[in-house]
């Protein structure tokens, strides 16, 4: 995914405006960004290439939340719009019934 394509007028957390070109880049404002690194998430069920997916999805500002805990996605290609709740997503993996980073990803966010 490429971050410095879209810039995000306001952070994807909280919703308030975002002014430095970072912020704008990344979606979050330096505070949602923290509280969203520090998470508290158990991530014990998930590999670690899943967690890295997942909090790149997060960096990359790729995933927002769209009404009460239902997020949209991109794939990992770009190619895709996934819809997401932490319990459960469309994407191949998701339809399977097997956790999938863009669920990890939205439990991140849920529990920032």
């Amino acid at each position: 995914m490429n971050a410095a394509a879209t810039a995000h007028t306001h952070c994807l957390r909280c919703g308030r405006t975002l002014t430095s070109t970072k912020s704008q880049a990344t979606g979050y404002g330096p505070k949602c960004a923290a509280k969203v690194r520090k998470a508290p998430i158990e991530t014990t069920d998930y590999k670690a290439h899943q967690i890295a997916s997942a909090q790149e999805l997060i960096e990359d500002g790729a995933i927002i939340l769209i009404r009460n805990n239902v997020f949209a996605a991109v794939s990992t290609d770009g190619t895709e719009t996934h819809l997401v709740h932490p319990a459960a997503c469309n994407c191949k993996a998701g339809l399977k019934g097997t956790r999938c980073y863009h669920q990890l990803a939205a439990r991140m966010l849920l529990a920032a």
